[in-house]
């Protein structure tokens, strides 16, 4: 979940340094990246045969308590999801910020894929719409696109992210899991940093008091008990073809090997 929801962080910022006018900068993170194209292959696929191997157990047992099984429920899962994705999403900073627009304005950063953006890239009166909380609801606000860069590019992070999920549901039909759904948490849940910063916010995109929101959080966010059963199936298996229980096996080995092949000698 990190290598997918944090590293993709990583992507976008890098993305839009990508777009510098200072060539040295630009150039160096095509570069870095490759690197982080390779950290979300690993969180993608990791999710993938986390999820396969969930929906298998839970097509073998006939049931959602697959704990007991060797398994990640799929509603712990959901937990690890939740937290990963909200935690990541405060890594973009403040819908707003001026110090983007003068880095953006003076050229040494763009916005996320600059050249297939169809308006002036000035943007001295562009507009953007984003969500905030007013009292008990969330409403939309229009702000000026020239300091809401950061809101502009966790859209287009959250956008990528729900390929993901789509990808993992798409793994839970092909096994017959019917009506379990993996989903992204509204962007206010879990926040600490931006305009939903300590507002208690359901992954539905509810605004509740904040002794709603801890009765309800043992349902959102992994538990004590959630993490100690994830710990505890952390154990190595070196047996060549052999893959831990909670784990579905690679489509393939690394360069094309057979999935017991001996890469390593103990």
């Amino acid at each position: 979940m990190f290598t997918y929801f944090t590293d993709r962080d990583g992507k976008y910022q890098l993305g839009t340094l990508k777009e510098s006018a200072f060539d040295p900068l630009s150039r160096t993170c095509e570069f870095m990246l490759k690197e982080e194209a390779h950290h979300m292959f690993v969180g993608t696929t990791g999710v993938d045969r986390v999820v396969e191997r969930t929906a298998q157990l839970m097509r073998e047992h006939d049931t959602e308590d697959i704990a007991r099984h060797g398994g990640i429920p799929l509603d712990v899962i959901q937990k690890y999801l939740n937290f990963h994705y909200s935690v990541s999403l405060d890594l973009f900073g403040g819908e707003t910020s001026t110090n983007v627009a003068n880095y953006y304005s003076a050229g040494l950063k763009g916005r996320w894929q600059e050249d297939r953006r169809d308006d002036d890239h000035v943007l001295t009166t562009a507009v953007t719409v984003t969500e905030r909380p007013d009292g008990d609801r969330i409403v939309t606000a229009e702000l000026p696109a020239l300091t809401a860069l950061n809101h502009d590019l966790r859209t287009a992070y959250i956008r990528d992210c729900e390929t993901g999920v789509t990808r993992w549901n798409r793994l839970l039909d092909s096994h017959g899991i019917a009506g379990h759904r993996l989903a992204l948490p509204h962007a206010g849940f879990n926040r600490k940093v931006g305009a939903f910063a300590g507002c208690h916010v359901t992954p539905g995109g509810q605004i509740t008091d904040a002794a709603a929101w801890a009765a309800g959080s043992p349902s959102w966010l992994p538990t004590t008990a959630d993490k100690v059963h994830v710990e505890s199936l952390m154990r190595p298996v070196y047996e060549p073809g052999k893959i831990a229980a909670w784990l579905a096996p690679p489509r393939s080995g690394i360069n094309g090997q057979p999935l017991d092949y001996e890469y390593v000698r103990f």
